[in-house]
């Protein structure tokens, strides 16, 4: 008769359940991985797949019983170190959402805005625009596969050992809040300028003309003008997104 004993059992089972709680927090979060129309069972069924083929790289890792005092302080560990890699990247698209918000303000298309099902607010047509094509951006450049090996290399700076509040004082996310504003601001500067420039050249019409009436043509030329500028510097889109990934992931990555 095979008989198992309970070391052996959490030496089987520890090297895989942790990495699992780590990927599966991770996917609840993160862009396209967190879509509502993915299954959960599929989410579930992915995560631990994950975390088996990523244990030919997990060596050397604690071993944390599941029954021992440390493993609640592992499972906030793990939940808490994937919901703030998946928040990260989170912010990547957000960054670049209120890039179009600002771009909509000043095209006067903020009025148009719906909601959306994703973030539960109600969000402008360019910004969910401008969102849509980051969506596509991280896909089209890998960056799920590049989530997917930063959630794994997490595990050589943020090691399986229970200990939340060591881990939580390592993970700096606050270094991504200005880095948040700053981009969004320059990603949408270059559309901002050409439409103060447009709104400044309409004010001297009015000015040197006072009978053409303004505000029937300066919304026609204002958004005429902002999707030009959006179609000139979307295909730039690419290398801002990319540096913000990279930083948001370094967070995690880097020693």
């Amino acid at each position: 008769m095979i008989t198992f004993t309970e070391a052996q059992l959490a030496a089987w089972l520890s090297p895989i359940v942790w990495p699992f709680l780590r990927v599966l927090a991770l996917f609840s979060v993160a862009p396209v991985f967190s879509i509502r129309s993915i299954p959960q069972r599929v989410k579930i069924g992915l995560a631990f797949f994950v975390a088996f083929a990523a244990q030919a790289g997990l060596v050397g890792q604690p071993l944390v019983s599941l029954n021992s005092p440390q493993a609640l302080g592992a499972v906030v560990q793990q939940v808490g170190v994937g919901l703030s890699i998946g928040f990260a990247v989170r912010l990547v698209f957000t960054s670049v959402e209120l890039a179009g918000e600002l771009v909509g303000l000043q095209m006067g298309l903020n009025f148009a805005s719906f909601f959306d099902p994703s973030s539960n607010a109600q969000v402008s047509a360019v910004s969910r625009f401008m969102g849509h094509m980051s969506t596509l951006l991280f896909v089209v450049m890998n960056g799920h596969l590049i989530v997917l090996m930063a959630v794994i290399k997490s595990f050589e700076r943020f090691p399986v050992d229970g200990n939340f509040f060591d881990t939580l004082q390592h993970i700096k996310l606050y270094a991504l809040g200005s880095g948040l504003f700053s981009s969004a601001l320059w990603i949408a500067l270059p559309m901002i300028g050409m439409l103060l420039f447009v709104n400044l050249a309409m004010g001297v019409i009015s000015r040197v003309a006072p009978q053409m009436n303004i505000y029937s043509i300066g919304f026609p030329v204002t958004l005429t003008m902002g999707l030009v500028g959006v179609t000139i510097t979307l295909p730039m889109l690419d290398q801002p997104v990319m540096a913000l990934m990279e930083k948001a992931i370094d967070l995690f990555t880097a020693k």
